[in-house]
């Protein structure tokens, strides 16, 4: 069973309504507070609420690292690769 582990401190840091969904399982910290969700991705895994969610979770992983310009980005590429680039 594939299983993605991802930080569940910012959902529902009290939530005791939450129902036992098949596929997906709580892992509670030493204080028995829910701190992780496992999911099953052979499940759940194409499941496009899902997909979102984690790519939230990546982006705000990423906040506050330097961005690039298409253009600068693309352009340091073909002079690596030895091309000449032309917009």
């Amino acid at each position: 069973m594939l299983l993605f582990v991802f930080n569940f401190l910012s959902l529902h840091q009290n939530s005791n309504s939450m129902e036992a969904v098949a596929g997906i399982k709580y892992t509670k910290s030493p204080k028995g507070n829910k701190r992780y969700v496992r999911v099953d991705l052979d499940m759940y895994g194409e499941n496009q609420l899902l997909e979102d969610f984690l790519d939230m979770i990546d982006i705000e992983a990423r906040n506050g690292e330097p961005t690039y310009p298409f253009e600068e980005v693309m352009k340091a590429e073909f002079e690596r690769r030895g091309l000449e680039y032309n917009v």
